[in-house]
């Protein structure tokens, strides 16, 4: 008895593909085991990443929802062991006692006028030193970009000392004057503006000193129109700075109608024996309002400028 021989079983995925031609061509195998491998190793590397991110988005919120609820609790609640997050008793005393007892609308304004001048100095200042270096070609242009760079290395309390004597013996103290001039050129904005005028097309400006522009007319018909990113970047950082300048305000300014927020929040919530935590919180609160309330409005600015100038 004849048993009749079988083809052996070939499976789906190697089996051969005929041509039009009639030529049979091995199929390629899928590794559909390979995919799902490599799919659940990137997976797992995008959840360490979110949950790293959301370690340090939570390290770095926690301090301010702190700061926040305290500002609405009481002395003794701020005190207690253990710590409590949400306030027992709700309470607006501490924001009274700034807006009554002491002279915030005061210091309120000296800190607006302060931050409004330093930053209007410095959108205008170093704008103009940033273009001359970029764009203007004079008799030591490197040695000055040179001096920029060395000083933006000196930290500020090296010309601390020199430059409080100086403002003393030209009789600015406790004057806006003194709070103001010493800060309306600073090295990290004229190097801001310089990187970013610096790729200008120089074909702009030739075009316009063509047509009879001088350089000021050049800088501020066709140069400062181009750089809005980067002088709302150059705004927010010198807002931020001189808005939470401290040392500087604390020692020029000798008296209580000169006050910046930073320094009448360290003098009225501290006493000599005791801090007012609760105070201390709200006034907090009060004080780094504004500087959200700036970059939320110019984030979208912020950004641009900083990635135009390749500051990272």
């Amino acid at each position: 008895m004849t048993i009749p021989e079988t083809a052996p079983t070939i499976p789906r995925a190697q089996a051969a593909r005929t041509t039009a031609g009639g030529t049979q061509v091995p199929a390629s195998p899928p590794a559909p085991a390979r995919r799902r491998r490599t799919g659940r190793r990137v997976s797992g590397r995008r959840a360490l990443i979110y949950a790293a991110l959301l370690v340090a988005v939570t390290a770095t919120l926690l301090p301010f929802a702190w700061m926040l609820l305290g500002a609405f609790k009481t002395q003794g609640e701020l005190l207690r062991r253990p710590i409590t997050w949400w306030p027992e008793q709700p309470t607006l005393e501490n924001f009274v006692v700034w807006f009554t007892e002491l002279q915030i609308g005061t210091f309120f304004l000296n800190s607006v006028v302060v931050a409004v001048f330093t930053v209007l100095g410095n959108l205008l200042f170093c704008s103009m030193v940033g273009y001359a270096l970029a764009k203007m070609d004079f008799p030591g242009k490197r040695f000055l970009f040179l001096l920029v760079m060395v000083m933006l290395m000196v930290p500020g309390v090296v010309t601390f000392v020199p430059l409080f004597v100086l403002v003393s013996k030209l009789g600015m103290v406790s004057t806006y004057p003194a709070l103001i001039l010493p800060f309306l050129a600073a090295p990290m904005g004229v190097f801001l503006m310089r990187q970013f005028i610096a790729g200008i097309p120089d074909s702009l400006i030739e075009a316009a000193r063509i047509d009879g522009a001088g350089e000021l007319r050049t800088f501020l018909r066709i140069v400062m129109p181009l750089c809005g990113p980067p002088l709302a970047t150059l705004g927010i950082l010198t807002f931020l700075g001189s808005w939470n300048n401290f040392l500087w305000p604390l020692v020029v300014a000798q008296s209580e109608d000169m006050y910046t927020l930073p320094v009448a929040l360290s003098l009225y919530s501290t006493g000599q024996n005791a801090t007012d935590y609760g105070l201390l919180l709200a006034g907090s609160v009060l004080v780094i309002t504004p500087i959200i309330l700036l970059f939320v409005a110019l984030q979208k600015y912020f950004i641009q400028g900083v990635a135009a100038t390749g500051i990272k």
